[in-house]
């Protein structure tokens, strides 16, 4: 079962939604972005923070559903590839 990502992502909540999803880490192989409407670049952070998390335990993260302007955000950072967003 993925990890499901919330509507909105900002930086009121992605210490809690980081927390969450390391609380969940065997949901974290697959993150699903289905609802994700509202973001800005921390969602990114949060994203980096698990993928190096799964990485330690020798997994990889996968993002499913991203919206455009997520994998336009990811490009722009440079972190495109290692969210398997390019």
């Amino acid at each position: 079962m993925p990890f499901l990502l919330p509507v909105s992502v900002t930086q009121d909540n992605v210490l809690q939604l980081e927390k969450d999803g390391l609380l969940n880490l065997a949901a974290l192989r697959t993150v699903d972005c289905i609802s994700l409407k509202d973001f800005d670049s921390t969602v990114l952070t949060v994203l980096l923070a698990w993928q190096k998390k799964l990485q330690a335990d020798g997994q990889q993260i996968e993002v499913l559903n991203a919206p455009e302007k997520l994998k336009v955000l990811a490009g722009v950072y440079g972190v495109a590839e290692l969210l398997g967003l390019s």
